[in-house]
């Protein structure tokens, strides 16, 4: 992350799911998802939520994430 004195410019990782029609686009750094009917739409959305939760917060919590893993398993209930 740096920090200027114009603006905040970040690398954010996302991943993407898809639930019925919509993909889901999840932001690791921040607490933020957003959807859209294409993968592009939900990326996009996902950006503009972003950089407005940087926009709207003096302070704003903001996670690196240096490695991202998938994982998934079976529960049985």
């Amino acid at each position: 992350m740096i920090l200027s004195r114009w603006n905040l410019v970040f690398n954010y990782q996302y991943t993407i799911g898809k639930e019925d029609k919509y993909y889901v686009a999840q932001c690791l750094n921040v607490d933020i998802s957003r959807f859209g009917e294409t993968i592009d739409e939900s990326i996009n959305n996902l950006l503009e939520a972003v950089e407005l939760y940087f926009e709207n917060n003096d302070n704003p919590e903001y996670a690196i994430v240096e490695n991202v893993m998938i994982g998934e398993s079976v529960l049985n209930v």
